[in-house]
């Protein structure tokens, strides 16, 4: 079940232990690879998504779909604007779907009040709870911890969730950063996204382990010419010190979002990352059909360099 203080607060820790099959657990244990995805569903408050007022069962099964259907089968699974009433819905799913043992967890957005940034209600006008980055790690015992971002006091409280695994010894971390709109980050240089930026890579980083990480970053790649030279220098740092699994995306033109302005136009970006120790990434994919999002579906293969 998910909890309120993993959910709500700016650093919690739950440790979560996942039953396997000793032939299952040692199989999984000694794999020399972990496989990540990410996707923004976009279905908290956002009236011109498909996931907008759907169930969660709905949304769920859709992420089941990505993570069964796509040439890298996610053995970890970053979403941004998820809904935290559905959590135990999508581990659920997740487990009828993959035929694995999942373990679901999301920290909720927090207004400058201290209240839960509330999704929309569902089509029947029931409680689909509160929008989210959730992160879903499959077979292994997992530690999960949430970490606040530096953000508009004005807007949401952003946040990374964490999932560290030791038997892989990989820290995994999935976040949303700020949107770079009118209401949140808008200012010259985007100063509360370098913040995060730095917060994110901090995370990442715990002792021991590897990091892999990313999510809806809402930057330009550092040499897309998508944005002014001040945002893209942001995630510079980040570049300098992994592998991006889609290195080219920004450069080549390959886009992960599609931004539908008020006047009617069409904006194709790359707002979507996946970053992992440098010489690790073995592969990566975008899915070409998510129809059901703003938002492309990502993938990465990592080869964590395992020897013995």
């Amino acid at each position: 079940m998910i909890t309120r203080k993993l959910m709500a607060t700016a650093a919690a820790l739950v440790v979560v232990t996942v039953p396997l099959s000793a032939r299952q657990a040692q199989a999984r244990t000694l794999s020399s690879a972990i496989s990540v995805m990410s996707w923004n569903v976009c279905a908290g408050t956002n009236p011109g998504c498909f996931f907008y007022g759907r169930n969660m069962r709905e949304v769920a099964v859709q992420v089941g779909r990505y993570a069964t259907t796509q040439p890298i089968k996610p053995d970890v699974i970053f979403l941004q604007e998820f809904c935290s009433g559905g959590t135990a819905t999508l581990e659920s799913l997740l487990e009828q779907q993959t035929r694995r043992a999942w373990t679901v967890r999301s920290s909720i957005l927090t207004l400058k009040d201290g209240s839960p940034k509330v999704c929309a209600p569902d089509r029947q006008g029931f409680s689909r709870g509160d929008i989210a980055v959730t992160v879903a790690v499959a077979d292994n015992a997992v530690t999960f911890q949430a970490h606040g971002l530096t953000s508009p006091p004005w807007y949401a409280k952003r946040m990374a969730l964490c999932a560290a695994i030791p038997a892989k010894r990989v820290n995994v971390c999935g976040t949303h950063l700020s949107s770079g709109l009118s209401y949140d980050d808008r200012e010259p240089g985007a100063p509360f996204r370098t913040k995060q930026v730095g917060e994110l890579l901090a995370a990442a980083a715990r002792p021991g382990y590897r990091a892999v990480f990313g999510g809806d970053l809402n930057l330009a790649p550092p040499d897309s010419g998508q944005s002014t030279a001040a945002k893209r220098r942001i995630l510079a740092p980040v570049y300098a010190a992994y592998a991006e699994c889609d290195q080219n995306g920004g450069r080549d033109g390959r886009w992960t979002e599609k931004h539908v302005r008020e006047d009617g136009g069409v904006v194709k970006r790359k707002l979507d990352y996946l970053f992992a120790p440098r010489g690790s990434v073995t592969r990566c994919h975008v899915a070409q059909d998510a129809a059901s999002s703003d938002h492309k579906p990502i993938y990465v293969k990592v080869d964590l360099g395992y020897r013995g």
